[in-house]
C-alpha cells in the first residue's frame, strides 16, 4: 500500500504552540520534507524527534516532488513542513499536494499556527469576508499591475506577506492603488516582542520613513467598502446619455421594458422616470 503524506503545521514563532499529533506524526514517519533543514533541525531537536529529513524548496520542488512521490508509493510515509506555519500556504508544497492527488496517494493535513489566519483576528478588520493574496509579484510587472487592479476593487478584508527589506516598496505600490485605506501590520507573531500595528497605508508610510521595518510582515488590508463600489459606477452610468445606457442592455438581448428597469436602477431613478423620459423624445 501506498503511504500518506502528512502536511503538519508547525509554529510560527512560539514553540509551545506545536500540537501533540504534529509532534507524534514527526517522530513516527519516515521522512520529514523540510523547507530550510538548518530551520527545521532546531525545532525537530526542541521535541526530541529524529526521523530523517530531506530538503523540499522553491528551487527543487520539482525533481524533489517526484522523488517524493515515488518514496510514497513504495509504501513510505512523509511529513511536509515549512520553516513556520501551515504547509502549501504560500508555498511550495501546493505542488507536492497536487502530484500526490494526481498519483492516487492519501494527503491529510494536520491543523495549527497560519500566520495570516493569526493576523487576521488580531486586525481590527472585519473577518467574516476575506482573501489571502500572499507576497506580491513584483518580479512579473504586467501580473503585479493585474493583481492591483484586481485588489483595489476587493471588497473583502485583504491579507499579505511580505519581507522587511520590501515593506516601504510594498505599501507605496498599495497606496497609489488603493488610496486611503485602513491596515493592520503584524509582526513577531506569537513571539516575546509580538507587534500588531492598527493604522492607515499613509500614516504606515510615514512611520516607516523614519523606523526600520524588522522581522517579517503580515498586512492586513480594509477591503473597500462596497457603498463605494456603487456610487462609482453609478457616476460612470450618469456620464453615459440614456440612449446610449439603454442600448447597453438592449444589445445585449434585453427587451426595452427590462433594459428600462436595468437603467433605472443602474442611474438611482425610478423606471417611470425612465419611461417619461423616452415618451417626451418620442413626442
Amino acid at each position: 500500500m501506498a503511504g500518506t503524506l502528512y502536511l503538519c503545521a508547525t509554529p510560527i514563532g512560539n514553540l509551545r504552540d506545536m500540537t501533540p499529533r504534529a509532534a507524534e506524526t514527526l517522530q513516527n514517519v519516515d521522512l520529514i520534507a523540510a523547507e530550510d533543514t538548518r530551520n527545521s533541525i532546531r525545532l525537530l531537536n526542541h521535541f526530541d524527534i529524529h526521523t530523517p529529513m530531506t530538503s523540499y524548496h522553491e528551487y527543487n520542488r520539482v525533481e524533489k516532488g517526484h522523488e517524493l512521490v515515488r518514496l510514497l508509493q513504495e509504501g513510505k510515509d512523509v511529513a511536509l513542513i515549512t520553516d513556520a506555519g501551515t504547509p502549501a500556504i504560500s508555498d511550495p508544497g501546493e505542488l507536492l499536494v497536487k502530484m500526490c492527488q494526481e498519483a492516487g496517494i492519501t494527503v491529510t493535513s494536520l491543523p495549527g499556527p497560519a500566520a495570516c489566519i493569526t493576523a487576521l483576528t488580531l486586525s481590527g478588520l472585519s473577518t467574516r469576508r476575506f482573501c489571502f493574496e500572499g507576497f506580491l509579484p513584483f518580479d512579473n510587472k504586467k501580473e503585479l499591475r493585474a493583481v492591483l487592479e484586481e485588489l483595489k476593487a476587493e471588497t473583502r478584508t485583504i491579507i499579505l506577506y511580505e519581507a522587511p527589506h520590501h515593506l516601504i516598496r510594498t505599501l507605496k505600490c498599495l497606496e497609489e492603488a488603493l488610496g486611503e485605506r485602513r491596515i493592520t501590520l503584524c509582526r513577531e507573531l506569537t513571539k516575546k516582542f509580538e507587534t500588531v500595528f492598527p493604522t492607515t497605508l499613509q500614516e504606515a508610510l510615514r512611520y516607516y520613513e523614519t523606523q526600520e521595518p524588522r522581522g517579517e510582515y503580515v498586512l492586513v488590508v480594509e477591503g473597500r467598502s462596497r457603498q463605494e463600489k456603487e456610487q462609482e459606477q453609478q457616476a460612470a452610468y450618469l456620464e453615459m446619455s440614456m440612449e446610449e445606457h439603454m442600448s447597453l442592455y438592449e444589445d445585449q438581448g434585453l427587451d426595452r421594458k427590462e433594459a428600462m428597469k436595468r437603467v433605472a436602477k443602474d442611474r438611482g431613478i425610478s423606471r417611470r422616470e425612465v419611461y417619461q423620459y423616452f415618451l417626451e423624445r418620442r413626442g
